[in-house]
């Protein structure tokens, strides 16, 4: 499908994991073979399923996956079908079924829900809302996420934008979701306007909390002042039942 071929553009280019960080191989209910990376902190109790963004593959925030492991969390990150070593080729259908195995995938290892947190990057925060649709969490954590694709089309395409549908709907969806949320976005991000991650905060139920990164464009996000220990503070706060946001 040529739509799909715009959004998804996967790097097939994955080295060995860093030190510290254990590869994982996990089958999809339509027999897609996925790659992932897991990395363990110190005594964690709280898991992250990361959901990654519509480019590149898991390697491309690998600093990222053994800060957040520094700070107490475990962190299962995947590539998506047609992704690094991943097999397949990607759809919209494909990714959430991708997500939905690899949360039964921890499940079978004997992580409760309640120490999910099912945590996404830009279109993988779309994901990881509707994961959290189909599977229950203890809460949700997603990182320049926008409403809906069409709403990012929009920004950059102008009319052209109808033609994305109702791909990625993840306003729709967050309404529905009755746990912690935690949005974050930077507020000189180019690609995913500042004002979609405010709008998807807006429709979300409480409890919720927004961070704002200050300074932070879309890509180098993660390195912008205390977005890791925002995560990993949400994240271990949901897990402890000590949310207030």
């Amino acid at each position: 499908m040529l739509l799909d071929a715009l959004i998804f553009q996967p790097d097939s280019s994955v080295p060995d994991p860093p030190p510290g960080v254990k590869q994982r191989w996990i089958v999809t209910q339509d027999g897609v073979r996925l790659h992932a990376w897991h990395a363990a902190g110190p005594a964690a109790q709280p898991t992250l399923i990361w959901s990654h963004g519509n480019g590149g593959n898991i390697a491309g925030r690998a600093d990222v996956l053994l800060a957040l492991a520094a700070r107490g969390l475990n962190v299962l990150a995947y590539d998506y079908r047609g992704y690094g070593r991943s097999a397949g080729r990607p759809s919209e259908a494909g990714v959430y079924r991708d997500a939905e195995a690899v949360y039964d995938s921890e499940c079978r290892r004997g992580v409760p829900a309640a120490r999910i947190i099912c945590f996404g990057e830009s279109l993988g925060g779309a994901v990881s809302v509707h994961l959290a649709s189909t599977r229950p969490c203890a809460g949700v954590a997603v990182v320049s996420t926008f409403t809906r694709l069409r709403d990012v089309a929009h920004h950059h395409v102008g009319p052209l934008a109808v033609l994305a549908g109702n791909q990625f709907d993840a306003l729709a969806r967050i309404r529905d979701l009755a746990v912690p949320i935690l949005i974050a976005h930077g507020d000189r991000d180019d690609i995913v306007p500042f004002e979609l991650g405010q709008r998807l905060f807006a429709a979300a139920n409480r409890p919720k909390r927004f961070f704002r990164v200050a300074g932070a464009n879309h890509n180098d996000v993660f390195a912008g002042p205390g977005l890791i220990e925002a995560i990993a503070e949400f994240a271990h706060a949901v897990i402890a039942g000590a949310v207030s946001l």
